[in-house]
């Protein structure tokens, strides 16, 4: 998770430079708002694909992991029941 953090920071930071660089360039009010919109729209974008990744990630690491317990408890109970019949 620490490094999702730091994905999420650098690409943040990315998106507020790129913002002051366009406040600070040379070019008309309603150009400058444009691409101020232009660039907040390509970095939201960019951070909800990097959040559906992980939260992919995420989901098929615990749907494994309630696969393998799923399989672990059906594992054990087989062998409980070959104990059982061995002990009668």
């Amino acid at each position: 998770m620490k490094t999702n953090k730091t994905i999420l920071g650098v690409v943040g930071g990315l998106a507020v430079g790129a913002v002051i660089g366009i406040l600070f360039a040379p070019d008309k009010g309603s150009k400058t708002r444009k691409k101020i919109i232009d660039k907040s729209t390509e970095a939201t974008d960019d951070i909800k694909d990097k959040f559906d990744k992980v939260v992919h990630t995420v989901s098929d690491k615990y749907n494994s992991l309630i696969k393998k317990g799923e399989e672990l408890v059906e594992k054990e109970k087989k062998e409980i029941e070959n104990l059982k019949q061995i002990n009668k």
